[in-house]
C-alpha cells in the first residue's frame, strides 16, 4: 500500500488538538492542495473562508450545534459553494447572464466538497488532523449574518484542523461498511431488510440491531438539528432562480 492510500486509510475525525498553531507554510500548502482539486470546467466554484477571529470562531461553535472544540481549533475553514463570482464576472462586461439556478449550485457544491477533501487529505499527510462540521448548514440566517454571505453563496461544508492530541491519535478509527454493500455494478440495487441489517449490524455493538437503529434514528435523522438543517438548506435553495 503506497503512502497516499495508507494516509486515506489512517485518516479519522479529530476533535481535540494540541495548543500549537499550524505553521504558515503548512497552512499555505493546505490551501494550495485545495485549489488543485478537480473542478467542473476549471471554474473552481468555491470560496474558502479562513476564520481567524476568535470571536467568530466562538460564535460558529455555538451556531454549529454547540461544539466547543470549534472555538479552540487552530484552523477553521468554511468552504462556500460560490455561484456569485462567475455571475458577477459575466455581468461586469455587460453580458445578459441568467440568474444562478439549482443546477449551478449542485455543481458548485461538488466542486467545493472535492476542494475540502483535498485540504483534509493534504493536512493528514502533514500530520495535521481535521474534522468536518456538517452543522454549518444549520441556522441559515445566522450563518449568513456571521459570515457576511451574499445571495448565491452557500456554506457547503466546514472543517477544523490542528495537531492531534496523543489520545486522539491512539483512538481507533470507526469501522466502515463492507464494499459489497456500497459498490453496486452498473445499476442501483435496493436492499431488503435482511441485507440492510447485514450492512449496519456491526454498528450496534452489544445492543440489539433494532434498539441501536431506533436510537440512531432519533438521535440523528429525526433530531431537531437535522430538521433545522433541512429547513436551512431549503432557505438557501430559494435564492436560486431559473
Amino acid at each position: 500500500m503506497n503512502e497516499i492510500i495508507q494516509s486515506l486509510f489512517d485518516r479519522k475525525s479529530i476533535r481535540a488538538f494540541e495548543e500549537r498553531p499550524i505553521e504558515a507554510d503548512k497552512k499555505r500548502l493546505i490551501f494550495q492542495a485545495a485549489a488543485q482539486a478537480p473542478t467542473a470546467g476549471n471554474q473552481q466554484m468555491y470560496t474558502i473562508l479562513d476564520i481567524t477571529d476568535p470571536a467568530l470562531k466562538q460564535a460558529l461553535s455555538v451556531t454549529c450545534d454547540n461544539q466547543p472544540f470549534i472555538a479552540t481549533a487552530p484552523m477553521v475553514l468554511v468552504f462556500c459553494a460560490d455561484c456569485k463570482k462567475w455571475y458577477d464576472a459575466y455581468r461586469s462586461i455587460g453580458l445578459e447572464a441568467r440568474l444562478p439556478g439549482v443546477g449551478d449550485l449542485l455543481l458548485a457544491v461538488t466542486d467545493t466538497a472535492i476542494a475540502a477533501q483535498n485540504a483534509v487529505t493534504a493536512a493528514q499527510s502533514l500530520g495535521i488532523g481535521s474534522c468536518y462540521i456538517g452543522d454549518i448548514l444549520e441556522n441559515c440566517e445566522e450563518q449568513r449574518r456571521l459570515l457576511n454571505l451574499p445571495d448565491y453563496v452557500v456554506p457547503a461544508c466546514m472543517a477544523v484542523f490542528g495537531y492531534p492530541t496523543q489520545q486522539q491519535m491512539s483512538r481507533p478509527k470507526p469501522q466502515r461498511c463492507q464494499l459489497q454493500h456500497i459498490v453496486h455494478e452498473n445499476t442501483y440495487c435496493s436492499m431488503d431488510g435482511d441485507e440492510l441489517r447485514e450492512m449496519f449490524a456491526y454498528k450496534s455493538g452489544v445492543r440489539s440491531y433494532e434498539d441501536w437503529l431506533a436510537s440512531f434514528c432519533n438521535r440523528k435523522y429525526n433530531s431537531d438539528f437535522s430538521r433545522e438543517m433541512s429547513r436551512s438548506v431549503k432557505v438557501y435553495l430559494e435564492q436560486f432562480h431559473e
